[in-house]
């Protein structure tokens, strides 16, 4: 009797198994969702135009990096407070315009710095010529309304290549995120971005 009982005990065990092994399993898909839909990497088909009315009633904010810049690399723990700070008023974008980096290449790259932006490569340079982009990291500022307000360096950490400042003393993408989201015009409209060249540029 009682082996006959053990016996029918067993397809409950298995069921109860299953079916916890499934609920966690769902529970960390779910859960890493999120993380996952901000590291997306899309191409660009078509004008800047079309990229831009996509976030027509934010301000969109483009950084232009590559993998394999040093300087670009180290703006990225900058970037993603910038991204948690401003959030709620701006929408963040990674641009990728060196033709030769692939998706794979960028989505590793994506984790090796636990960036949680969505990433756009940028093989026409539909960007780039769109906001007169020369080096990386260079960063855009869009307002509300699609209009260019901001185009330049990060902050002025870099004077030149290879030579930095302990910290940065002004710190222009900040300052035209904040004028842009109270419907100013930035104090600065264009500076010189320090960094690696953008190749290829017509």
């Amino acid at each position: 009797m009682r082996e006959s009982l053990r016996g029918n005990a067993d397809p409950f065990r298995i069921f109860f198994f299953a079916r916890t092994t499934i609920a966690v399993a769902l529970a960390c898909l779910f859960g890493f969702y999120p993380l996952l839909s901000r590291q997306t990497v899309t191409d660009i088909h078509g004008s800047a135009d079309e990229v831009l009315a996509q976030g027509r009633g934010r301000i969109l904010v483009f950084v232009f990096v590559r993998t394999d810049c040093p300087v670009s690399n180290r703006y990225a723990p900058l970037l993603q407070e910038m991204n948690k700070k401003y959030g709620q008023q701006a929408s963040f974008r990674l641009v990728f315009p060196d033709k030769t980096e692939s998706t794979d290449k960028i989505r590793h790259y994506l984790r090796q710095y636990n960036y949680q932006l969505p990433a756009i490569r940028d093989l026409g340079h539909a960007l780039v010529k769109k906001v007169m982009a020369k080096a990386t990291p260079e960063a855009a500022v869009f307002d509300a309304k699609g209009q260019l307000v901001y185009h330049g360096r990060i902050d002025n950490l870099y004077e030149h290549i290879g030579q930095s400042r302990r910290a940065a003393t002004t710190h222009e993408l900040a300052d035209a995120i904040e004028a842009a989201s109270i419907g100013l015009t930035p104090p600065v409209s264009t500076t010189e971005a320090v960094g690696c060249f953008i190749s290829d540029l017509e």
